[in-house]
């Protein structure tokens, strides 16, 4: 299962790669050295890295916030979907109780 990490523990893990990236023989020593001291997998840490890239606008892709926001339109989007549907069977079948033909 997943360990959620708080974004100060993020940031300090992706701060002390940068700062110690030239002490080590390439990048990914780095985030062996420092993941293994922070108690978290090399990968995670890559990812944040990467992650953090983007966000500052270093690299291409979908920063952080970008990511959330389009997470809570489509949770809207959905619940959204789901109340018309209800509404249109609530609407279908009170058209049909009312209808005078089918009693």
């Amino acid at each position: 299962m997943p360990t959620k990490y708080d974004e100060a523990t993020k940031a300090k893990a992706v701060r002390l790669v940068a700062d110690h990236r030239d002490d080590y023989d390439s990048e990914w020593a780095a985030i062996k050295a420092v993941s293994a001291r922070l108690g978290m997998t090399a990968e995670t840490l890559r990812k944040w890295i990467r992650q953090n890239a983007v966000d500052v606008g270093d690299a291409d892709g979908v920063s952080s916030e970008a990511a959330r926001t389009i997470r809570e339109q489509s949770r809207k989007i959905k619940e959204l979907e789901q109340t018309i549907e209800i509404l249109s069977a609530a609407t279908s079948f009170f058209a049909r109780a009312n209808d005078p033909r089918h009693r």
